[in-house]
């Protein structure tokens, strides 16, 4: 019995699926009769490259094309099967790099072509593997017939990794016409199995025929060896799950699970999930790809995109979970899996790693938009931020309080620190009704000394600091309302009492290291600075400004 990826392979330049600009170019150099000496085809496996080679070969060499005839070959003639079947034939050699890539084979390959072709229209063609594989010397001897090759004679270099040829022979790639090959789509190899299906007569579900070709990675022969793996599983019906069984693939639910975790913020059943896996005897490194395939869907529908390969029970997951996660947040869990992927591939306690993973995933907080914030400000509506979490103030040291009197209407008060703390709740409602935001940070500020015209304050909590600075003119104008001649305001961090009332300030040192996080929280200081309406909604809200 032939197996599939034979029995379905390409016999013309038009069957070559996802190339079509090779076979576009080929197709015109054998009408044309402008065939190139030399050829280096590149790409992933499985996409086609010694195929299209050989149809080159057949073309070359078809018994039944006529100049002027089209570029293809027939594909029937005796000819094209035996190049196609990959039987012996004297002008047409597929040679092995891996196993044959010393400078005495290609000597020997050099003065096999410097013998003509068998037959007068025919062309001898060498078609190298993995041509990758061949040492600097063998290049070289190779150098001086791709320079002067004798006629009707095409060389054809297939590999996977043209950047080794170009370190280990770059004068050899000016010698030949390079076409660079592309990884299949999993639409078209969904539709060429469904092809192959019918003409086997197989029943074959359609979600199975899809979790084949994302397994298959860009390669169509993978793909149809795959189907025939499955196939040797046993009778009936190609289904789904018999393709997860015989393929070791994790189910869907299981990704249904991992998204409902970090929607919920679920890190309780992390450790649950991670068992599950682990019974069914998944490998973690194949569940943190398809996690990040998983991720990937949901980004594209959430931009509005439509994502390929997926199964109608992942798709049906994907467009549920969309709506709950706004893309910010999905670009941040493909950064973490990003970060943690290199670390993943070289560790001997994955699960750990993988349990790590999944926590970060879901006790990461949710990203709102500055200007949501800013909006439902304006509209006096909650904002649309997570509660913060609960944080102790800062001890205050014993002061006596005086009695709070609201001051005589149309009458101005002396500036003494009994009166400007009885004036206090009237400046902060006043500041409430200009600015909501200001008003509810000078809620929390503490009258502490008054010398003179002079009001030393200090703020409920220090970061509130910098942003009461750049608003010191509006709290001191504030007070003039209520006390006579407008007071000087300043602010204090400290909490030891100084000389007169006054509060000693806190210092910090400017010998310390510039970090790479100090150096961004400068940054996002100077950003502050720059904008006062900004700053006041992050002191206000005590959001996290990122850049």
């Amino acid at each position: 019995m032939i197996a599939l990826a034979r029995k379905y392979r390409p016999k013309q330049f038009s069957d070559l699926i996802a190339q079509e600009h090779v076979a576009a170019a080929l197709r015109g150099a054998v009408a044309q009769g402008r065939v190139a000496h030399g050829y280096l085809f590149a790409g992933p496996r499985g996409v086609g490259k010694t195929t299209a080679a050989r149809i080159l070969a057949m073309a070359l060499n078809c018994e039944r094309r006529k100049p002027g005839d089209a570029g293809d070959p027939c594909g029937e003639c005796g000819g094209c099967r035996r190049i196609w079947t990959g039987a012996a034939n004297l002008d047409v050699v597929e040679l092995d790099a891996a196993s044959n890539r010393g400078v005495d084979d290609a000597r020997d390959l050099r003065e096999r072509a410097m013998y003509a072709a068998s037959t007068e229209a025919g062309s001898k063609v060498y078609i190298v593997d993995e041509a990758h594989m061949l040492t600097r010397e063998a290049w070289n001897a190779l150098l001086k017939i791709l320079e002067e090759p004798p006629p009707r004679v095409v060389f054809v270099f297939a590999t996977t990794e043209p950047q080794k040829i170009a370190n280990t022979a770059a004068p050899i790639l000016s010698r030949l016409q390079r076409f660079d090959f592309r990884r299949i789509g999993p639409h078209a190899i969904v539709e060429r199995l469904k092809a192959v299906a019918g003409a086997e007569q197989l029943k074959v579900e359609d979600d199975a025929l899809h979790l084949i070709a994302r397994s298959a990675n860009g390669g169509m022969r993978d793909a149809l060896s795959l189907l025939d793996q499955v196939l040797s599983f046993g009778e009936g019906p190609v289904t789904t799950a018999r393709v997860r069984e015989v393929l070791g693939l994790i189910p869907d639910e299981l990704y249904g699970e991992m998204l409902r975790v970090i929607v919920e913020h679920d890190a309780g059943a992390v450790f649950p999930l991670v068992e599950r896996l682990l019974e069914a005897g998944a490998d973690l490194g194949e569940f943190v790809n398809g996690a990040g395939e998983t991720l990937r869907a949901l980004l594209q529908v959430g931009v509005g995109g439509q994502p390929e390969g997926l199964t109608e029970g992942l798709g049906t997951v994907v467009r549920e979970y969309a709506p709950q996660l706004p893309p910010a947040d999905i670009v941040r869990l493909l950064t973490i899996l990003a970060d943690s992927e290199e670390r993943l591939s070289r560790s001997a306690n994955q699960r750990l790693l993988v349990e790590v993973l999944l926590l970060r995933w879901a006790m990461l907080d949710r990203t709102v938009e500055l200007s949501e914030v800013l909006e439902a400000l304006k509209r006096g509506t909650p904002a649309p931020v997570a509660p913060p979490v609960p944080r102790a103030a800062p001890p205050s040291p014993p002061l006596q309080s005086a009695p709070l009197q609201s001051p005589p209407v149309g009458k101005k008060l002396e500036p003494t620190l009994e009166n400007v703390r009885s004036v206090w709740p009237q400046v902060v409602q006043d500041t409430r009704a200009k600015t909501p935001l200001l008003g509810s940070i000078v809620a929390d500020v503490e009258v502490m000394a008054v010398e003179g015209r002079t009001v030393t304050l200090r703020p409920g909590n220090a970061v509130h600091a910098e942003g009461l600075e750049r608003q010191r003119e509006t709290i001191a104008q504030s007070l003039g309302v209520y006390i006579s001649e407008a007071p000087r305001v300043k602010f204090v961090t400290g909490t030891a009492s100084g000389p007169g009332g006054g509060v000693s300030g806190g210092s910090t040192s400017n010998s310390e290291r510039l970090t790479p996080e100090r150096a961004a929280a400068e940054r996002l200081k100077s950003l502050r600075s720059k904008d006062p309406t900004l700053s006041a909604a992050v002191d206000a809200l005590d959001l996290e400004l990122l850049e």
